[in-house]
């Protein structure tokens, strides 16, 4: 297993390159500037800004002047906020970003295995029914539209939270379960599938004929092989709860990585999208790798030797 995890770790970064590479192209080769404006530059002045950020250079200059960069660890500034680089940036937002995401997470982790369970203990039945009903609820109304709801609900017509900013500990709840409640339907649904699964297993009526209590025999041996598919379920559930964050931190206007990465996407801010893109992409490739590792503890059978 530690070979293998040496191999993902060294692979992230021809990953990370190629990421890179193929973003900043992508980018330039878009329409518009960093400097396109409703009003026109003089020529003079566009000239010497261009200078300033070498965007005056040929095309392969700048990808390797960058490429340079970015092998020193630095992100270089930004087109749109010049007071800041995207190092800076990054450092003061994603501490936000992190929290609202670990949150969503713990959340749809939480409701779901808890409403998983239930409906797994006694399946066909109204204890089976009701949460699976509310689970295909939760997977038909993205963030997005549960969002500007629980505002409408609990933050505009009970004022029981703020509807906007991030500024004291109950500013989370609402983005949280706005973040999270589509994959804590997702999670219910493959805990429930993955108990029912294994109970049908031979070691588990050993441990029934045993005379094991039932709430030991699920917590030990049951949850352990049941949760399997919701482990590997966990890699991109994280992508969609990171990609899901931009859409959130929008509409509670939380200052996190998302709401800059959307408005650098808007401006044409390059090096900031190009930053924002590896950042994520980091994460995900670390994420799998956690990912991979906890379904081997987990399932004995795997091996990665």
């Amino acid at each position: 297993m530690y070979r293998y995890a040496l191999k993902r770790i060294l692979g992230i970064v021809p990953v990370l390159l190629a990421v890179a590479t193929i973003t900043f192209f992508i980018m330039r080769l878009a329409p518009g500037g960093p400097f396109d404006t409703d009003r026109q530059l003089p020529e003079e002045v566009l000239k010497n800004i261009n200078a300033r950020y070498h965007l005056d250079e040929p095309l392969y200059m700048q990808y390797l002047r960058y490429m340079k960069s970015l092998l020193q660890g630095d992100l270089g500034p930004s087109f749109r906020y010049a007071s800041h680089s995207v190092n800076d940036i990054i450092s003061e937002t994603w501490a936000v970003s992190a929290s609202l995401g670990v949150a969503g997470l713990i959340y749809a982790l939480f409701l779901g295995v808890t409403a998983g369970v239930l409906a797994a203990s006694k399946p066909n039945s109204i204890r089976d029914f009701v949460p699976m009903t509310i689970s295909l609820l939760g997977i038909c109304l993205p963030s997005f539209v549960i969002g500007p709801l629980f505002i409408l609900l609990f933050g505009i017509t009970l004022n029981w939270f703020n509807v906007s900013g991030w500024e004291q500990p109950s500013d989370i709840v609402l983005p949280a379960i706005s973040l999270g409640t589509m994959y804590a339907a997702y999670v219910s649904r493959l805990t429930r599938g993955g108990v029912l699964d294994v109970v049908k297993q031979d070691y588990i009526r050993t441990a029934k004929a045993k005379g094991l209590k039932g709430s030991t025999i699920m917590l030990r041996h049951t949850l352990k092989g049941g949760l399997l598919p919701v482990v590997s379920f966990l890699g991109p559930a994280t992508a969609g709860i990171l990609v899901g964050s931009f859409v959130v931190e929008t509409i509670f206007n939380i200052p996190g990585l998302g709401r800059f990465f959307v408005q650098s996407a808007l401006n044409r801010d390059y090096t900031l999208v190009m930053g924002m893109v590896l950042l994520f992409a980091t994460l995900l490739l670390v994420l799998n790798l956690i990912v991979d590792l906890i379904y081997a503890v987990l399932d004995p059978r795997v091996s990665y030797d």
